[in-house]
């Protein structure tokens, strides 16, 4: 009788177990590079830091308020992303040409913030926007 039962639950356990053989990674070694050790990659506090300081310009701020965005609301959309969200604000910032790029990021941190403003707006979150329909239950 223990024969019978055994035999379908072995099979249904050997399974499982060639499975997660399969599925466990294992650990590489490899030499770290001095630049790796100098320069970490910067965490999402240090680049919520930087974009602030980035609102913080005079021109920044002028061509936030000129789009209708106030730049202390900028600022509380910025806190409220998560940090892979201004890692990539960030990265795309760094590709930018110095100097000859600036009305470029301004654009694309204005249309940025429009975007999410306008996220929130439909989810019903915030009413900034008048062209949004809310349902009222």
């Amino acid at each position: 009788m223990m024969r019978k039962i055994a035999k379908p639950i072995s099979f249904f356990l050997i399974l499982p177990f060639l499975l997660m053989g399969f599925s466990i990674s294992r650990a590489q070694a490899a030499m770290v590079g001095t630049e790796a050790v100098l320069n970490p990659a910067p965490n999402g506090e240090t680049v919520r830091v930087r974009l602030s300081n980035f609102l913080d310009r005079q021109d920044v701020q002028a061509i936030l308020q000129s789009q209708g965005i106030s730049p202390r609301e900028a600022k509380a959309r910025i806190a409220c992303l998560s940090d892979s969200e201004v890692a990539h604000m960030a990265a795309v910032m760094d590709r930018l040409p110095a100097g000859g790029g600036g009305v470029g990021v301004l654009i694309g941190a204005a249309l940025f913030v429009f975007i999410v403003l306008l996220i929130t707006d439909i989810l019903g979150f915030t009413h900034v926007f008048p062209f949004v329909y809310h349902h009222r239950s």
